[in-house]
């Protein structure tokens, strides 16, 4: 007796066609998500690039220069009052960005920012890493003048000469803690989370951030641009371990409290 084999429900013709479908549709599909990936990408690096202070500042500066604002005096010195404008300035609005960036991708600011770890603890941690920053700062001062003497090519720094009153010098305590400590913690915080989630990792950030924010202080000499640098790898380090910026806030803030008073003290 012939076993009997039932036939194919559709033709041969539309069996080959569905399959080809279904392969057209994996492709597109797979495109789609390679263009959602590359979209996401440029996004982060926008937002990294914005966030930065490099672009805000550049804008304040032409927008203060439109206003008539100058940030020397006739014998060149730095004018405390632009600098103190410009910093605040900057820092509400690099603020105000990390928070509505994070929003608009649906990301809560205070677990990327804050954590889940006791905010006094965090703080306490803060204090106690001022003097080990200290003195990692002060040791590698004196090895690269030792080593590298050539790096130190600014004999004053010309933010030191803001320090000029007890009162210039509150006012400029308040932007070193805000602008600084404050300002430059949340800013790096975001810029790692977001190399984190779409630009290649943590680390890729840390490593690139820190080298940006040394540059960023080229004005004060080569060998306080790098030893920036390396404060910024460590409160980077310091915010990726404990996943919340209070311990690095403080510390930083404190550290150029502590900065501002010894540079008064000395002048």
């Amino acid at each position: 007796m012939s076993e009997e084999h039932p036939e194919s429900p559709l033709p041969p013709s539309w069996v080959a066609e569905d399959a080809g479908s279904d392969k057209s549709a994996s492709q597109t599909g797979q495109g789609e998500a390679g263009k959602t990936e590359t979209g996401s990408k440029l996004t982060a690096a926008a937002e990294v690039v914005l966030c930065s202070g490099f672009p805000t500042q550049l804008a304040l500066v032409v927008i203060l220069g439109a206003l008539g604002a100058q940030p020397m005096d006739e014998e060149g010195s730095l004018v405390l009052s632009y600098v103190v404008l410009l910093s605040l300035l900057d820092a509400v609005i690099v603020l105000s960005l990390v928070w509505m960036l994070l929003r608009a991708h649906g990301e809560r600011p205070a677990p990327i920012l804050l954590g889940n770890r006791p905010i006094g603890a965090e703080a306490l941690l803060g204090l106690v890493l001022v003097p080990g920053t200290l003195l990692l700062v002060a040791v590698t001062f004196a090895a690269i003048t030792r080593l590298a003497p050539d790096l130190h090519n600014v004999a004053e720094n010309p933010l030191e000469s803001l320090l000029s009153s007890p009162q210039s010098t509150l006012l400029f305590a308040l932007v070193a803690v805000i602008a600084g400590g404050l300002r430059e913690e949340v800013q790096r915080a975001f810029v790692l989370h977001r190399f984190e989630r779409h630009l290649g990792g943590a680390m890729t950030g840390l490593v690139i951030f820190s080298i940006a924010f040394g540059l960023g202080h080229l004005v004060q000499g080569r060998d306080a641009a790098i030893v920036t640098g390396m404060l910024g790898a460590a409160w980077g380090g310091l915010y990726l371990t404990r996943r919340s910026i209070v311990a690095p806030v403080v510390c930083h803030g404190v550290f150029n409290l502590t900065e501002v008073v010894i540079a008064y003290a000395g002048s």
